[in-house]
């Protein structure tokens, strides 16, 4: 990995003449205390949000769905990163957007901005590594047509290091498997340019995949069969156990069985099948996948047919469907899930603690990203 050349000048360093004053400071360094996700208010998800008047910002939430801050972004957001120990998050803008900043949640201010190469946009997504050191962004490099992951050095100001292939085509969404640095990416399949804005330029011949990577190699994939080969996987979920959910978009002009799917490496990837009038009520779209906290329960959103549909992790079984209009985002919650809304709506479902309900002046955008630290 790319961070071998700092760890080489820091030895160097170390062992020259001014190795006592070198170490001193840091010994003096370890003293002072780091700021964590408690000093910004201990929130539990970060969102994006547009307010009333039309400007956006990214939101701490906590447990008790209040809004503990708002911090201004320079446009629509899409979902955020959560740094694993100090109150750092990555906000990006909604896809296909260029630009993705480092916002201190404890001040609000600006760390740095992320600007990729020339020819490449960002996909809305990143994950840091396990011990926080790395961030990783998905990124697409449109005059080639194929994915890349952006690496940035976290000590280094976020400075980017490195990259290394997708293993696909249009890679949106990217987790990292529970006490590993393997990372699972969600290569869409679809080929986009930003002359042509939003236009998908490769749908008949386009390939979704699950890619899995580890220091910056690809070391599986898993795809469908050509009956499945149109549904664009997007979002991620990852259990403590590294069980994938995933959530799809249908691009056919047919039903497909199901939008929802799992997988566990060196086995097949699964389709989870609903009911075809429920499958159909999500307009081929599912916009945010989440597990419940026991990992027992998989929920998926559509804001564009309104419904959030549940389904049994081990079995892959068809749960419930709950109508909610405009709903996105999702995250695991007091034994159940909590959903935003385009509305401002906040609430739980499958809740066996009992229902919540907040409402917010603010429009939600897809994602809400639980903060783990």
């Amino acid at each position: 990995m790319p961070g071998s050349t700092r760890w080489t000048v820091i030895e160097m360093i170390a062992s020259g003449p001014n190795r006592r004053g070198f170490l001193g400071g840091l010994m003096a360094a370890s003293l002072i205390p780091r700021p964590t996700w408690a000093d910004a208010g201990a929130p539990s998800y970060l969102s994006a949000a547009a307010r009333p008047v039309g400007s956006y910002v990214l939101c701490g939430i906590g447990a008790d769905q209040n809004v503990l801050f708002q911090i201004p972004l320079p446009d629509r957001g899409h979902a955020a990163a959560a740094h694993p120990a100090r109150p750092d998050a990555v906000a990006f803008a909604r896809r296909p957007g260029t630009f993705a900043i480092v916002i201190d949640c404890l001040t609000g201010k600006s760390k740095a901005k992320l600007t990729g190469p020339q020819g490449r946009h960002f996909y809305g997504h990143g994950t840091f590594s396990k011990d926080g050191a790395w961030l990783f962004t998905t990124e697409n490099d449109f005059e080639a047509g194929q994915g890349r992951i952006g690496v940035w050095d976290v000590a280094a100001g976020y400075t980017r290091a490195h990259e290394f292939s997708s293993g696909g085509i249009g890679p949106h969404d990217i987790k990292r498997l529970p006490d590993s640095d393997v990372l699972v990416v969600a290569n869409g399949g679809i080929d986009t340019h930003p002359d042509t804005g939003r236009t998908k330029l490769n749908i008949p011949t386009m390939v979704p995949n699950l890619a899995y990577t580890k220091d910056g190699v690809v070391i599986e994939i898993a795809e469908f069969g050509a009956d499945l080969r149109k549904n664009s996987i997007r979002h991620l979920a990852v259990s403590a156990s590294g069980q994938v959910a995933f959530g799809m978009q249908w691009q056919g002009d047919v039903d497909v069985t199901g939008l929802v799917g799992t997988h566990r490496r060196g086995a097949p990837a699964q389709v989870l099948p609903a009911p075809k009038n429920l499958v159909r009520s999500m307009q081929g779209y599912i916009g945010s996948i989440a597990f419940s906290a026991d990992d027992a329960t998989i929920a998926a959103t559509s804001p564009r047919g309104g419904f959030i549909h549940t389904f049994d992790a081990a079995t892959g079984r068809f749960q419930n469907a709950y109508p909610v209009a405009d709903v996105s985002g999702v995250a695991p919650d007091r034994g159940g899930f909590i959903v935003t809304s385009g509305s401002g709506m906040m609430q739980n479902i499958d809740n066996p603690v009992g229902p919540m309900l907040a409402r917010h002046d603010l429009a939600w955008d897809n994602h809400l990203v639980p903060i783990t630290s």
